[in-house]
């Protein structure tokens, strides 16, 4: 039984509520590999994996605070459209990266350019939506013991 720690690889597939496919590990065929508990994947992926045994296969439908989180008016910005050259060359519709003035880059999505303004939305583009997953638990990885690590004892002892 997998426990909050432990290293595991999966294979998973999800889903929107009306069955549309996002995302499959399948389909690329390398499997997903990450910490249990650590917060390397949204919470309720997490909790879903926790206590499955290797072979276990498990569907979980994740609400938005389970997955990516509540969709947020907050996270639509407006910027002037003179604060960025080639600011005409703006992919409307497509997700970009973009960084701030301090640095700080994120992901957003150009809604539309109006009256000299650029709309940004920096929400996920997972947010608000309720998901499907099938998770199948594939490994429980295991360090490997460095070379170093191993007794070189004789029968003399160490």
């Amino acid at each position: 039984m997998v426990a909050v720690g432990e290293k595991v690889q999966v294979h998973y597939s999800v889903s929107l509520e009306d069955g549309s496919l996002v995302d499959s590990s399948y389909g690329r065929g390398v499997p997903l590999e990450f910490t249990v508990g650590a917060g390397e994947v949204v919470p309720g992926f997490d909790s879903a994996v926790a206590g499955m045994e290797v072979g276990e296969r498990r569907a979980v439908v994740l609400e938005p605070l389970e997955a990516y989180g509540a969709y947020r008016e907050d996270l639509i910005e407006q910027v002037p459209c003179e604060l960025m050259s080639n600011w005409q060359k703006m992919p409307i519709g497509e997700r970009i990266v973009l960084s701030s003035q301090t640095g700080q880059v994120v992901e957003a999505v150009c809604l539309k350019i109006e009256d000299g303004i650029m709309h940004f939305d920096r929400n996920h583009l997972l947010a608000g939506k309720t998901l499907s997953f099938e998770i199948e638990l594939l490994n429980v990885v295991r360090d490997e013991p460095e070379e170093d690590d191993e007794c070189h004892c004789s029968d003399d002892g160490c």
